[in-house]
């Protein structure tokens, strides 16, 4: 049978780092295993650099390349223009790609502060009336066994507890002193990076808010950092001269732990921290309910391990299910045989095929989080800084 046909999509792009390489292997990539009712051409790529943008351009099969975002977002041939610069450009980027009637998609956390977050969401809410829609890259979403501990934890009855963990242990002292550790761009540490994901992971399976922070503890660990003289695109790397001693302050967290309710009267714990030593990217989440429970670590990210709390006691144990399955698992059908396992870059492709079925007004595989979704993440993350920083409880209800 033919395929039908569809419409273009001309995606504009704003960072060409880390996240730009693994935005636009996405684009590359996903209308070759998806059927998808628009179809992502690779229109411009946006960056700071005069001679590494073009070479990114052309590496990458952009049709443009820019330095100047501004133009991009006003550029009448784009249609989507997706955001993966230091979270103190979304906000400007966001709110004149909406303005100019931009689909937009935008890299976590949604801003470097809640009241930067709040104008993304309102700016979304006025542009969705004339047709604009927003996503925001919570791309764990993406990979197969989240999707299948959502379906689970539906059907399990009352939830108990959460306990979510996001370990990394790349940011000792030898780290240069990178954007993200500093205040004024990132906004956060390891809570807006990586308890981002925890929080939204959370609110994903369960279906829940959390309604109030019990506790919450933060921490820096190493208080100055040598100075780089430039960024290598990726989580730690920077060049830092030979010899080089000028120190400059870190101004984030380095770690963040805290205690919550849920809105369905469970509990959870959550924490993040770029200093667990031994833990590379071991992004974590545990969810008991009245009647199973389940687990998943991103670093054996494949795999479910599933409790069934009805099952006889005399074979009752975890059940480990690999999350390949093209007819009962979300995203398998498009890769590989059973148990040919997917990694990394495959939960952007996934993510970004929902968003493309979302703007042709085909229902996602997954729900995909949207400035809104996104918000109400940002939301927990601003309780969690007032909870450790004032030392009290804190009311969701006043978060606001």
């Amino acid at each position: 049978m033919a395929k039908s046909k569809t419409r273009d999509c001309n995606v504009a792009m704003i960072g060409t780092k880390f996240m730009g390489r693994a935005h636009a292997n996405a684009y590359l990539k996903v209308a070759k295993f998806f059927d998808l009712p628009v179809n992502p051409v690779m229109h411009t790529v946006c960056g700071r650099n005069a001679e590494q943008t073009p070479a990114f351009a052309e590496r990458w099969g952009w049709k443009h390349a820019s330095l100047n975002w501004k133009d991009v977002v006003k550029d009448p041939e784009v249609d989507f223009v997706d955001i993966c610069t230091p979270n103190n450009f979304h906000e400007p980027i966001a709110v004149a790609a909406l303005e100019n009637g931009k689909h937009v998609a935008c890299e976590k956390p949604l801003a470097a502060s809640l009241d930067v977050a709040r104008k993304m969401r309102d700016a979304a809410k006025a542009a969705k009336k004339k047709g604009a829609k927003t996503f925001v890259w919570f791309s764990y979403r993406g990979c197969p066994a989240l999707g299948v501990a959502r379906d689970l934890v539906s059907k399990m009855g009352p939830v108990y507890h959460v306990r979510a963990n996001y370990l990394q242990g790349w940011a000792g002292p030898d780290t240069p002193l990178v954007w993200r550790f500093i205040g004024k761009v990132a906004g956060s540490g390891a809570h807006g990076d990586l308890g981002a994901h925890s929080i939204d992971a959370a609110r994903f399976i369960t279906g829940q808010e959390v309604t109030e922070i019990c506790g919450s503890i933060e921490n820096t660990f190493i208080k100055k950092r040598l100075i780089p003289e430039a960024d290598a695109g990726n989580i730690k790397g920077g060049h830092v001269a030979k010899g080089a001693k000028k120190m400059g302050k870190v101004t984030v967290d380095d770690a963040v732990a805290f205690l919550g309710r849920l809105s369905g009267g469970g509990m959870a714990i959550f924490e993040a921290t770029r200093f667990a030593i031994g833990n590379q990217n071991a992004n974590c989440i545990e969810v008991n309910c009245e009647k199973g429970s389940i687990r998943w670590n991103f670093e054996d990210a494949n795999i479910l391990w599933y409790y069934n709390a009805e099952d006889d006691p005399k074979r009752a144990g975890w059940q480990r299910i690999m999350c390949t399955d093209a007819g009962h698992h979300p995203f398998a059908h498009a890769w590989w045989p059973d148990a040919h396992i997917i990694g990394y870059e495959h939960g952007f492709i996934n993510l970004s095929s929902s968003m493309f079925n979302v703007i042709g007004r085909k229902k996602p595989e997954v729900p995909v989080p949207d400035f809104e979704d996104a918000y109400q993440t940002q939301r927990v993350l601003e309780g969690a800084v007032l909870s450790a920083r004032n030392r009290t409880w804190i009311n969701m209800k006043d978060v606001k």
